[in-house]
């Protein structure tokens, strides 16, 4: 009865060992992937912007047009007066839409360049999939070396105990791991703050 104890005392403890490793991953994942986030909108809303700006240059173009089109047909009937014609009028407004619409692309590829550049540096929760497979293999090791305990019982106490050992060794690692990738983003956030 006192080994069914020892041992049920053991496979709890693994078991919240584990429960650790499994929170130490997440909180990894998410301080990874935080940043990445704040990158992706960023990018997304200077390329939003780009495409608003661009929308409205081409609006501006069609304006343009029909007041061009419109000066055409008004030099064709000779409707307007000598002097100052509508005409011109008209042109000189189609030439000042047509302005304002080339600095509106160009506002509009500035931003999607930058929205662009923002997107590319966003990366993967890499450190997060390695410390995953790391602890996936390590879980795969301990169930093999367990089962080989159960085969032979003469060693099987000091190999739980051993895994054990590993197992809560691990869980701590992932743990500091963990507030070291936090103060790491605290601190990059502290200097990234624009003055």
């Amino acid at each position: 009865m006192a080994t069914e104890q020892a041992v049920g005392d053991i496979v709890k403890s693994i078991t919240d060992d584990v429960l650790v490793l499994v929170r130490g991953e997440v909180e990894l994942a998410k301080a990874e992937l935080v940043p990445s986030a704040k990158k992706a909108g960023i990018g997304a809303g200077m390329l939003g912007a780009a495409g608003y700006l661009a929308i409205n240059g081409l609006l501006l173009l069609f304006m343009a047009g029909a007041l061009g089109i419109a000066s055409l047909i008004l030099k064709l009937t000779q409707a307007s007066a000598p002097g100052t014609s509508a005409a011109s009028v008209t042109g000189w407004v189609a030439l000042g839409f047509v302005i304002m619409a080339v600095i509106l692309f160009i506002i509009a590829g500035i931003l999607a360049l930058l929205g662009r550049a923002a997107l590319k540096k966003i990366k993967g929760p890499d450190q997060t999939v390695s410390e995953a497979k790391t602890s996936v293999e390590s879980v795969k090791h301990a169930v093999n070396r367990g089962n080989a305990a159960a085969k032979t019982p003469e060693i099987d106490a000091i190999v739980v105990k051993d895994e054990h050992k590993i197992a809560k060794d691990r869980a701590k690692v992932v743990k500091d791991e963990d507030r070291l990738t936090k103060d790491q983003e605290i601190l990059a956030n502290k200097t990234n703050v624009p003055k």
